[in-house]
């Protein structure tokens, strides 16, 4: 299962920020070029891991985009994209969001309590952007049905639900080991 984008990452390039080993995947990065069999491959499994009883899919930009818009056509389900630039829409909401690697505002626009939302991410490492979204939603009265993760590389996946409150579904697991990237699961 997964096995067109296993074999991708485990050929992706590292590189680093400081001390933070980064890899470069069409998924999470939007190159090189994303071969459409691997999209395929992740859409298709996302759609079975996942609960889309809901009103929006959700996810950051950049790279959840590509995601959610195909699960958007897919499921006939609208999607709304947490922004990193303000709009001064009514309503906006804005979010700190630390990350392994920077710290930034988001900025969500367009839901409002009692909407019901599936979150879609291209990668979990720190959590950070992860955390900011679902503790943003719980404020707004928003609820999250469901989090699916396409690459998780960390070991904390039951703490951070832990401190979520909040199931995290994800399709792959790695680790970076010498400079490269290891399939776990």
């Amino acid at each position: 299962m997964l096995e067109k984008l296993k074999e991708s990452l485990e050929r992706s390039d590292v590189v680093r920020f400081g001390e933070y080993q980064y890899f470069v995947h069409p998924i999470t990065d939007g190159i090189p070029s994303m071969d459409p069999k691997v999209l395929q491959e992740v859409l298709d499994r996302m759609l079975v891991l996942g609960d889309f009883r809901c009103d929006y899919i959700v996810g950051a930009e950049a790279m959840a985009i590509p995601l959610m818009v195909p699960l958007s056509l897919q499921t006939g389900i609208p999607y709304n994209v947490v922004r990193k630039r303000k709009y001064g829409l009514p309503g906006e909401v804005s979010v700190h969001q630390t990350t392994g690697y920077s710290e930034k505002e988001l900025f969500i626009n367009g839901l409002k309590k009692g909407d019901r939302v599936v979150i879609v991410d291209d990668v979990l490492s720190t959590g950070g952007t992860l955390k900011a979204m679902v503790q943003a939603f719980k404020l707004m009265g928003v609820t999250v049905v469901d989090v699916i993760i396409v690459v998780q590389k960390t070991d904390r996946l039951a703490e951070m639900e832990a401190e979520l409150g909040q199931k995290i579904k994800t399709l792959v697991r790695v680790e970076m080991r010498d400079g490269k990237v290891r399939v776990l699961s």
